[in-house]
């Protein structure tokens, strides 16, 4: 049985969308702000999902427990525009169960 979580992704535009993202597909959430197509083409996820740009830039803006960074997604965060306290790669979420509720903004573009 597939199991959904629900997150709200607020776009670039202010615009909020809740949706319904597959945990039993091994994706993150870069990928889903893509299939979604909550970003235009070509202004998410440029890397590739690799940690090499900050185009999945995002907020957390819920108190969800996220995986711990890694070194590769601190240091790109360290020299990315726009960084909050509470920025994160979307590349490096995977979705999982425990996303339920999780409640992001997109960083606006570079």
């Amino acid at each position: 049985m597939e199991q959904d979580v629900k997150i709200t992704i607020i776009d670039r535009e202010g615009e909020s969308h809740e949706i319904d993202a597959p945990t039993d597909m091994n994706m993150n959430l870069m990928e889903v702000v893509r299939s979604y197509e909550l970003a235009p083409e070509g202004t998410i996820g440029i890397c590739g999902g690799m940690a090499m740009c900050a185009s999945c830039q995002c907020y957390v803006l819920s108190d969800t427990e996220l995986p711990e960074m890694q070194d590769d997604e601190e240091a790109m965060l360290a020299e990315a525009f726009h960084v909050e306290d509470n920025s994160r790669l979307g590349c490096q979420i995977p979705i999982t169960e425990e996303l339920a509720g999780l409640k992001v903004q997109l960083a606006p573009e570079e």
